[in-house]
């Protein structure tokens, strides 16, 4: 379906108010100027195989790729090819800046680079918010997720609800170059998670509390791999039945079905004019509740 300009304004509206997660996904990196990192798992594992062979045949396929490297080179490798790909991150673009800006208590985003954590830290400088990120087993056995807050600090175990102060909660369930270089990348990595993700266990306390009954927006993602699908029915369990994802271009047979199952609304629309108009109402819904506030 494509969104008609009342539905975008009504999607900006709910994320102002709280009931919509925004999920983003890698090709959110495809709205920046100027990207010099890799926006997709191929480039990924290319820009990691360029620097560690691998056996021809997974030079594209990243965990395995990764799972390679780590087996024969070591984890500390992989750790710092990683760090390589994503030692810089493009200035954010009109939509990181403005869901820094929304209000949203949660904020999921499932890429490596630290585009979005730039936006949230150049719109509150001054901290109100934290961050959560997902932690490899070969490097942090029994411990699933890290929480720092906004200026890096690590924190203990977050409770249901967030700290004291903390207005939005910003989760990277693969991890992150920033603060700590934790990454989920590996076989390895993702076979400890998907073990005890059907429990829970791997997501984080607050993550299943803020879901609860709220829907998710789902931008600059593709359901096209069994991890990205796993990793999203997860994080969506138990939360509302109303849910909507930008996908412009043809979708699998997988993603249809993942869509149905999912009762998640297909919005056929390019990226960036929806990052566009979503930009322009999240701006002008911010603006009016400051507004409101104010008198």
């Amino acid at each position: 379906m494509h969104a008609a300009p009342s539905q975008i304004h009504t999607i900006s509206r709910l994320i102002a108010a709280g009931s919509v997660i925004p999920y983003l996904g890698p090709a959110m990196l495809s709205l920046c100027a100027d990207v010099q990192i890799p926006s997709t798992p191929e480039a990924l594992a290319e820009s990691m195989t360029a620097k560690a062979s691998v056996p021809h045949k997974i030079r594209r396929r990243l965990t395995q790729a990764a799972q390679f490297i780590e087996n024969f080179k070591h984890r500390k490798t992989v750790v710092n090819l990683m760090n390589e790909a994503y030692a810089t991150a493009p200035a954010p673009s009109r939509l990181h800046l403005a869901l820094a800006a929304s209000g949203a208590p949660l904020l999921v985003d499932s890429w490596y680079d630290d585009t979005l954590l730039n936006a949230m830290r150049q719109v509150h400088p001054h901290g109100g918010w934290g961050q959560v990120q997902g932690l490899s087993q070969s490097e942090h056995f029994g411990a699933w997720t890290a929480a720092y807050a906004a200026d890096d600090t690590l924190m203990g175990s977050l409770a249901p609800s967030l700290p004291l102060g903390w207005n939005t909660l910003l989760y990277k369930p693969l991890g992150g170059r920033t603060p700590a270089s934790n990454y989920l990348v590996s076989d390895t990595d993702f076979v400890e998670v998907l073990t005890e993700i059907d429990i829970q266990t791997p997501i984080p306390q607050p993550v299943q509390a803020l879901r609860s009954g709220r829907s998710f927006l789902f931008v600059g993602c593709r359901f096209n791999d069994q991890l990205a699908r796993n990793f999203a029915r997860q994080i969506m369990k138990r939360s509302s039945d109303t849910h909507w994802a930008v996908l412009p271009d043809a979708l699998t047979r997988m993603e249809e079905r993942f869509l149905a199952e999912q009762n998640i609304q297909r919005i056929d629309m390019p990226l960036a004019e929806f990052a566009a108009r979503l930009s322009d109402a999240l701006t002008t819904t911010t603006a009016a509740d400051a507004q409101a506030v104010a008198a």
